[in-house]
């Protein structure tokens, strides 16, 4: 409540950094980088958020100046505000900033995320993992692997060959049967002539979706190629804001819609997609890019508090060595638990921020 003890009305941001740390895949997958924001209140409470970021530590140098000019002496309960921050515009870099505010809400509150976002919903969600498709094979046999795990929904990631891909999730099917459903990650690599043909051919394959097929983000383009097939359509990388959903929806686009939560720039313009997505029926999923941990975490506490998260949301946390947190998010038969501490849940291990950051 304003004024009171618990969570007064200002948080004043006394210090930020930034750390850019190299994200350790899985094999067969190239490591990623990533950045950490820590922020801290003018009385020493501590917040942390993450987003897939690439700079070099030059431009770090750079950079860092004028993000730390612009934030530091706000409020952190002034949520929209620091959303206009020019000096943060970046989508990545806002997304972290706003999501080690909210961390620090949470924190001061004492109350997980998802407790002020409308409650805990769910204490579990179901996750997608993602696979190559350029060695058929190999993606088969961690289908397999991952299906036995109880991740029952795949992401495939397109080659851009139709024939690689066709391959691939025929090879899929053959090791993993009816036990997990399968996505068709498009990656916008496909002209408007290969996908319908592509789709041709999917028609036959009972995909869940596919995903970002055409190398064009018109919005007209995606529903005329709907026309011409009955694979489900998803779309997500032209999707930057809560406004790109309304346009998906009034264009029938799509029938799915993947939130990426670095390119919308924070939790809060994803609720707010989400919540277009859901007043129109058009199913709606969530996604972070590479993590260590907190993006994750953040991701969950979002999933956990809107109904409308009822699918299973990608996320390549379960497929990493590592994290830098202090306790792993816990994976139960393909779905992790919420963290139910104050704040995204997670505490950041100092030593392995160590290990993880780059020179």
């Amino acid at each position: 409540m304003p004024g009171s003890p618990i969570f007064p009305p200002t948080m004043q941001l006394a210090e930020l950094e930034l750390f850019p740390v190299r994200v350790p895949q899985v094999e067969g997958q190239r490591s990623a980088w990533s950045m950490l924001v820590r922020l801290v209140t003018d009385d020493g409470l501590e917040g942390w958020g993450e987003a897939p970021l690439g700079w070099g530590p030059e431009e770090l140098a750079s950079r860092a100046p004028a993000v730390r000019a612009a934030v530091l002496g706000r409020n952190a309960v002034d949520i929209e505000e620091l959303l206009t921050l020019d000096a943060i515009r970046h989508a990545p870099l806002r997304c972290a900033v706003e999501m080690a505010a909210w961390d620090l809400i949470g924190r001061r509150a004492n109350l997980p995320l998802c407790h002020l976002f409308g409650g805990c919903y769910r204490r579990r969600v179901p996750l997608a993992l993602r696979l190559e498709a350029d060695h058929p094979s190999r993606a088969a046999k961690l289908a397999d692997e991952m299906a036995q795990q109880g991740f029952h929904a795949q992401v495939l990631t397109s080659t851009g060959v139709p024939e690689t891909d066709l391959a691939a999730i025929r090879a899929i099917r053959e090791a993993v049967g009816d036990r997990a459903e399968l996505r068709l990650d498009g990656a916008e690599r496909f002209t408007m002539e290969a996908a319908r043909d592509l789709c041709t051919e999917l028609e036959f394959d009972s995909i869940e979706f596919l995903l970002d097929p055409l190398n064009t983000r018109q919005l007209h383009a995606a529903a005329a190629l709907g026309r011409q097939t009955t694979v489900p359509l998803a779309l997500s990388r032209p999707v930057a804001a809560p406004p790109d959903v309304l346009a998906v929806v009034r264009s029938g686009a799509a029938r799915f819609v993947v939130l990426r939560l670095p390119a919308l720039g924070g939790m809060l313009p994803v609720r707010k997609s989400a919540e277009v997505a859901e007043a129109a029926g058009l199913k709606t999923l969530v996604c972070t890019g590479p993590s260590l941990g907190i993006a994750t975490a953040a991701m969950l506490q979002l999933a956990a508090a809107m109904p409308v998260l009822d699918g299973c949301n990608e996320c390549a946390y379960p497929q990493l060595h590592d994290d830098i947190l202090t306790e792993r998010l816990e994976l139960v038969d393909g779905m992790l638990t919420v963290p139910q501490a104050p704040g995204l849940g997670i505490a950041v291990d100092r030593g392995k921020l160590e290990l993880y950051q780059a020179a």
